[in-house]
Protein backbone atom coordinates (compact mmCIF):
# COMPACT_ATOMS: atom_id res chain seq x y z
CA UNK A 1 0.00 0.00 0.00
CA UNK A 2 3.11 2.02 0.65
CA UNK A 3 4.10 1.03 -2.44
CA UNK A 4 1.47 3.29 -4.36
CA UNK A 5 1.54 6.23 -2.47
CA UNK A 6 5.27 6.78 -3.34
CA UNK A 7 4.54 8.93 -6.33
CA UNK A 8 1.71 10.98 -5.31
CA UNK A 9 4.57 13.11 -2.32
CA UNK A 10 2.57 13.23 0.26
CA UNK A 11 2.44 14.38 3.63
CA UNK A 12 2.43 11.83 6.73
CA UNK A 13 -1.43 12.99 7.58
CA UNK A 14 -2.53 12.09 3.75
CA UNK A 15 -0.49 9.01 3.54
CA UNK A 16 -1.86 7.48 6.55
CA UNK A 17 -5.70 9.38 5.10
CA UNK A 18 -5.25 7.64 1.98
CA UNK A 19 -3.78 4.24 3.16
CA UNK A 20 -6.46 4.00 5.75
CA UNK A 21 -3.50 3.11 8.36
CA UNK A 22 -3.28 4.46 11.49
CA UNK A 23 -0.35 6.30 12.14
CA UNK A 24 1.17 3.63 14.02
CA UNK A 25 1.13 1.19 11.05
CA UNK A 26 2.17 3.84 8.57
CA UNK A 27 5.34 4.87 10.67
CA UNK A 28 6.21 0.94 10.60
CA UNK A 29 5.06 0.82 7.04
CA UNK A 30 7.30 3.82 6.43
CA UNK A 31 10.48 1.97 8.20
CA UNK A 32 10.25 -1.70 7.31
CA UNK A 33 10.00 0.35 3.14
CA UNK A 34 13.45 2.03 4.25
CA UNK A 35 14.92 -1.65 4.95
CA UNK A 36 13.75 -3.18 1.67
CA UNK A 37 15.01 0.00 -0.04
CA UNK A 38 18.69 -0.07 1.15
CA UNK A 39 18.83 -3.90 0.89
CA UNK A 40 17.77 -3.47 -2.88
CA UNK A 41 20.05 -0.78 -3.47
CA UNK A 42 16.97 1.72 -4.23
CA UNK A 43 17.10 5.63 -4.28
CA UNK A 44 16.45 6.17 -0.34
CA UNK A 45 13.09 7.64 0.84
CA UNK A 46 13.08 10.77 2.03
CA UNK A 47 10.67 13.59 3.30
CA UNK A 48 10.36 17.42 2.41
CA UNK A 49 8.02 20.01 3.43
CA UNK A 50 7.65 21.12 -0.33
CA UNK A 51 7.19 17.87 -1.50
CA UNK A 52 5.73 15.12 1.50
CA UNK A 53 7.45 11.21 1.01
CA UNK A 54 9.65 10.89 -2.56
CA UNK A 55 12.67 8.53 -3.70
CA UNK A 56 15.42 10.61 -4.03
CA UNK A 57 18.74 10.93 -6.22
CA UNK A 58 19.82 14.29 -6.09
CA UNK A 59 22.79 14.79 -4.00
CA UNK A 60 21.98 18.11 -2.77
CA UNK A 61 18.69 17.22 -1.09
CA UNK A 62 19.88 14.15 0.03
CA UNK A 63 22.55 15.71 1.77
CA UNK A 64 19.90 18.52 3.21
CA UNK A 65 17.53 15.68 4.28
CA UNK A 66 20.52 13.91 6.06
CA UNK A 67 21.43 17.00 7.74
CA UNK A 68 18.12 17.55 8.95
CA UNK A 69 18.22 14.07 10.39
CA UNK A 70 21.40 14.50 12.37
CA UNK A 71 20.25 18.36 14.14
CA UNK A 72 16.48 16.01 15.22
CA UNK A 73 18.83 13.10 16.85
CA UNK A 74 21.16 15.69 18.53
CA UNK A 75 18.03 18.01 19.79
CA UNK A 76 16.70 14.85 20.58
CA UNK A 77 19.57 13.46 22.45
CA UNK A 78 20.28 16.88 23.93
CA UNK A 79 16.51 17.02 25.20
CA UNK A 80 16.94 13.61 26.65
CA UNK A 81 20.48 14.35 28.57
CA UNK A 82 18.53 17.67 29.98
CA UNK A 83 14.95 16.30 30.98
CA UNK A 84 15.61 12.56 31.92
CA UNK A 85 19.05 11.85 32.93
CA UNK A 86 19.87 15.00 34.56
CA UNK A 87 17.26 15.12 36.94
CA UNK A 88 17.75 11.58 38.65
CA UNK A 89 21.88 12.34 37.99
CA UNK A 90 21.61 15.21 40.72
CA UNK A 91 20.33 13.15 43.15
CA UNK A 92 23.71 10.46 42.57
CA UNK A 93 26.18 12.45 41.41
CA UNK A 94 28.92 9.70 42.26
CA UNK A 95 27.00 6.23 41.35
CA UNK A 96 28.56 4.60 38.46
CA UNK A 97 25.77 4.14 36.41
CA UNK A 98 24.98 7.83 35.83
CA UNK A 99 28.48 8.23 35.73
CA UNK A 100 28.61 5.92 32.52
CA UNK A 101 25.62 6.74 30.84
CA UNK A 102 26.71 10.35 30.81
CA UNK A 103 30.03 9.82 29.61
CA UNK A 104 28.47 7.79 26.48
CA UNK A 105 25.71 10.47 25.89
CA UNK A 106 27.95 12.93 26.01
CA UNK A 107 29.46 10.97 23.50
CA UNK A 108 26.80 10.58 20.92
CA UNK A 109 25.86 14.42 21.54
CA UNK A 110 29.32 15.48 20.58
CA UNK A 111 29.47 12.99 17.31
CA UNK A 112 26.21 14.02 16.04
CA UNK A 113 27.58 18.03 17.13
CA UNK A 114 30.73 17.44 15.20
CA UNK A 115 28.91 15.49 12.02
CA UNK A 116 26.24 18.90 12.19
CA UNK A 117 29.01 21.13 12.24
CA UNK A 118 31.36 19.57 9.32
CA UNK A 119 28.40 19.47 6.84
CA UNK A 120 27.87 23.46 7.84
CA UNK A 121 31.68 23.61 6.83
Amino acid sequence: MLFEARPAGLTFHQLVSSSELSPYQARLGLACLRDIIAERGWPPLIWTRADGYKFCSDVSELQAYEVAVIREKLTEVRRFITGVVAPPAALQPKGRWVKHLNTQLSSVESTLDVIADFIDA
